[in-house]
């Protein structure tokens, strides 16, 4: 009478996750954290919109449109 192998015991999210680090710094790979801006904060949007508002009024944003427009290799884009 032929027997089934026994299952092996479930393994938790923490252990999965602990051998997909490990397959993926294998693959000469490296977790990095990124903090990015939270805009579901009302305050992070307000002082965003603040800063967007000071750099509109740059007095050198005419002069830095135009060296843009000189540099860019528009061509690369078609």
């Amino acid at each position: 009478m032929a027997t089934t192998p026994k299952k092996s015991k479930p393994r938790t999210p923490q252990q999965r996750m602990a051998s997909r680090r490990e397959r993926l710094r294998a693959q000469g790979l490296r977790p990095v954290q990124h903090w990015v801006p939270d805009l579901r904060d009302p305050k992070v949007l307000a002082e965003i919109r603040r800063e967007i508002k000071l750099m509109a009024q740059h007095p050198e944003n005419d002069a830095i449109d135009d060296w843009i427009e000189q540099v860019y290799d528009w061509e690369s884009w078609k």
